[in-house]
């Protein structure tokens, strides 16, 4: 005889098992950066880097097993007859006080719901995460002035040290890492040797599937595949006949990345418009498939200056032939840099502007130059000048 059970005797239960089950060996920085006094808050992230994971760590630091604190997964069929509203009010009266939200984009008028939620259940605190491509304010009025919305982005270099060596080395500031370089590289140096690590990140320590026991380039190729699929066309509400032209459009610049995009010349390949390919680029940087360099006050729809794959795990997938070196390394440095700050094409034959008045420049000839207006970013394991600085050591801005 099948057994009875209620449905949020069901929820708790489901809770607990994944509470029980969770793989986390590392903790992740944003949980210290967020404000959780909030009563809603939005955890964006791409596919991939973790947010489910993310949600979960919080219910077991702050909670346990207390039933004050819920996980729910909009991928429940229960949500396809029952109202988000009515499971939030239900919760509530059995003293429920937090609930964390997954796959919100599967609910159908999502953040209206949210905000009657937020309206109803005045002692409610609601933790959803979102797809990257969501605009979780510019794009709805329902919540836009009741949340607040953070990144999580996947495993800095730190974050990836201290996975695989089981340290709990610290992040900085850039003003700490400029100010105090030394002292911090030979802290860290003290305890390991960053150069014996920096090439596996590279390769495939940005995606904490790599965790996994399975193909790392096989994840992360299919993980490519549903963003493109679900966080660009289901989201942004596109016809999938258009799906070949955007992974076309994905590979075709990932074999030049880092470059100025020729868009006439998209266009004509990809059979399409200058502005449709302007969306697209738009869509796969929403996505956090590439990154777009503008110059300072430029953005998007003007044409970006350079084009950059988000991460350099993405460069090692695609580019069968092998990803040259130079263009790795920028890769990462745009990629750490953008993590903190306001990224801008660089001034004085820098790559970089950081907030309008820090320049930075990848150097691979480790060859200080007498500029005192830029900083170099040199692949080295430690400097011998005062505007120099690891390469690696950007890695710990988070």
């Amino acid at each position: 005889m099948r057994q009875n059970i209620e449905p949020m005797e069901s929820f708790y239960r489901t809770h607990q098992y994944l509470l029980a089950n969770i793989h986390a060996p590392v903790r992740r920085q944003l949980m210290d950066e967020i404000d959780w006094s909030h009563r809603l808050i939005g955890i964006k992230g791409s596919r991939g880097v973790g947010k489910t994971t993310f949600l979960l760590q919080f219910a077991g630091e702050h909670f346990g097993n207390n039933p004050e604190c819920l996980y729910i997964n909009f991928n429940n069929l229960y949500f396809s007859h029952h109202t988000l509203l009515e499971f939030a009010v239900e919760f509530c009266r059995r003293g429920g006080k937090t609930l964390l939200i997954d796959q919100t984009f599967k609910y159908e008028n999502w953040s209206a719901e949210l905000r009657q939620c937020y309206d109803a259940c005045p002692d409610l605190q609601i933790i959803f995460s979102a797809s990257s491509v969501m605009r979780l304010i510019d794009e709805n009025n329902d919540i836009k002035d009741i949340v607040k919305v953070y990144n999580l982005r996947g495993f800095s270099f730190r974050e990836y040290i201290n996975l695989k060596t089981k340290l709990e080395l610290p992040s900085y500031s850039l003003g700490e890492i400029l100010e105090n370089q030394d002292t911090i590289a030979d802290t860290i140096l003290s305890k390991v040797n960053p150069m014996e690590y920096f090439g596996k990140y590279l390769e495939h320590g940005y995606y904490p599937f790599m965790l996994e026991k399975r193909i790392f380039s096989e994840n992360l190729l299919k993980t490519m595949n549903m963003m493109m699929e679900v966080d660009i066309l289901f989201i942004k509400q596109i016809e999938l006949k258009y799906l070949s032209k955007i992974r076309k459009l994905l590979y075709l610049i990932m074999q030049t990345a880092p470059a100025q995009a020729n868009i006439s010349q998209l266009a004509t390949e990809i059979q399409t418009s200058r502005a449709t390919i302007m969306n697209y680029i738009k869509y796969l940087k929403d996505a956090r498939l590439l990154n777009t360099l503008y110059g300072e006050g430029d953005d998007y729809p003007k044409k970006p200056k350079v084009v950059y794959a988000h991460n350099t795990n993405l460069m090692h997938v695609v580019l069968h032939d092998g990803v040259n070196r130079d263009d790795e390394r920028k890769t990462f440095l745009y990629n750490t840099l953008h993590s903190q700050h306001k990224v801008n094409v660089g001034k004085h034959g820098s790559d970089f502007c950081l907030d309008g008045n820090i320049q930075i420049k990848y150097d691979n000839q480790s060859q200080y130059r007498h500029n005192t207006k830029t900083w170099f970013a040199v692949d080295t394991l430690s400097v011998d000048h005062k505007h120099e600085v690891p390469l690696w050591l950007l890695g710990f801005l988070y």
